[in-house]
């Protein structure tokens, strides 16, 4: 408990205004939950549509991955030197009306699963993890609309007192991924009040587990750098950024980014690991692909915007700055309120395998070694990481079906 924890509960604290300053200058107490090197599970992998989710059958057990993924392929995540999973948890069907019958079920199954993960012998985030997708319930309308924020709130209270029951040092609790607000700078910030609400709603039924918590923004490391984390009075938190730079290299093929990363594939990573005539070669290809798919008006500017990205990362400084900007950011915030480096949290970063529908498979080795600089940044600076993901679009298996660990992969990873 902090100094400034342990004054709130005297009656009449003296020299009250003192008191703060100190308690606020003085280094914060680390987290009970402890953590290093993580991968993130699997949420969705057929998607079933909203209208389907009155079937017990169809979202239990809960989250999916637990209808492919085995007890062999958690003990192989501990076998290979991960030592705790985050679990991504759509908290869409909890705040849908057709699962009102077995909604308890639901709380039951995500609390069975942070059980599986720890018989493995890993620790377990459980990650409440919306999409900006067009659904009933989505970030973009919990976002929008208070009433449903509410509602948002109490699926925080609930999922807190499910979790509660567990041993504080085997499960924490992330409220919400990649909050989506905030980013336009000229705007009154709201996520600061937002924040505070659902730590409130987590605290008032999970009163000793860790919590993770973000910045706005999609996680960023700069909108963790505009959170007060003064205006989170308790030690255990663990304080986390997502970070995919340069997007241009990590998200090549990705059908649902935008209309221009669509269009880019064959980018090796790093980008002079190539010689100069095949760097132009791939480029070209990208710049053909463009002026014969892309819509007519919109050409121009994407030709722009491949010059302009590029130009960014094609040295070895260049690429440096860009990769480690974010760590930059989040040590500078760290430093400024006292923040330990084991409370920091890397919870999100990878480079894309092969998208669905899209032919182009990014090589092992161009992957293992983005994920290379990305951990070893991580590891230099004492942030615990956890790589997106087991399986899907940024896998870190060899394919969906078999679910065998890609070793190019872990060995780019640091791990066996």
């Amino acid at each position: 408990m902090t100094l400034l924890a342990a004054m709130f509960k005297l009656k009449k604290p003296l020299f009250p205004a003192l008191a703060l300053a100190v308690a606020f200058a003085m280094p914060a107490a680390a987290a009970t939950f402890k953590m290093k090197r993580g991968v993130n599970l699997d949420i969705w992998t057929t998607w079933p549509d909203e209208s389907r989710w009155n079937d017990e059958s169809v979202l239990l057990p809960y989250p999916e991955w637990r209808k492919s993924l085995e007890p062999q392929d958690l003990a192989a995540l501990k076998q290979a030197g991960f030592d705790f999973v985050r679990i991504p948890v759509d908290p869409a069907p909890f705040l849908s009306d057709k699962t009102i019958i077995f909604r308890d079920k639901l709380y039951e199954s995500v609390l069975q699963s942070a059980h599986l993960v720890n018989e493995a012998g890993l620790n377990a985030v459980v990650d409440l993890h919306l999409f900006p997708t067009e659904r009933s319930v989505s970030m973009t309308n919990v976002m929008a609309d208070p009433a449903l924020f509410e509602r948002y709130l109490d699926v925080v209270r609930t999922m807190g007192r499910t979790l509660s029951r567990e041993a504080p040092d085997k499960i924490a609790f992330e409220l919400m991924n990649e909050p989506v607000v905030d980013c336009d700078a000229t705007s009154s910030p709201r996520w600061p009040g937002m924040l505070r609400q659902l730590f409130a709603a987590a605290r008032a039924s999970a009163t000793n587990l860790t919590l993770v918590l973000s910045g706005g923004c999609w996680g960023k490391a700069e909108a963790l750098a505009r959170v007060d984390p003064r205006d989170i009075p308790d030690d255990n938190i663990i304080w986390s950024f997502h970070t995919y730079g340069p997007f241009l290299l990590t998200h090549q093929g990705a059908l649902w980014a935008g209309d221009f990363i669509r269009y880019v594939t064959g980018l090796p990573y790093p980008p002079y690991s190539v010689p100069p005539a095949e760097r132009e070669r791939t480029l070209e290809e990208i710049r053909q692909r463009i002026e014969e798919k892309a819509p007519l008006m919109r050409r121009i500017g994407l030709l722009a915007y491949l010059d302009e990205q590029y130009a960014e990362i094609d040295t070895p400084e260049k690429l440096s700055n860009v990769i480690e900007a974010p760590f930059k950011t989040v040590a500078a915030w760290a430093a400024k309120y006292g923040i330990p480096k084991e409370d920091i949290f890397l919870g999100e970063f990878g480079m894309i395998r092969q998208e669905d529908g899209n032919p182009y498979r990014m090589p092992s080795q161009w992957r293992a070694a983005y994920l290379h600089d990305i951990t070893t940044l991580s590891e230099r600076y004492g942030y615990a990481w956890a790589v997106w993901s087991w399986g899907g679009a940024f896998g870190i298996t060899n394919d969906d079906k078999n679910r065998i660990l890609d070793p190019l992969i872990l060995k780019g990873l640091g791990l066996k």
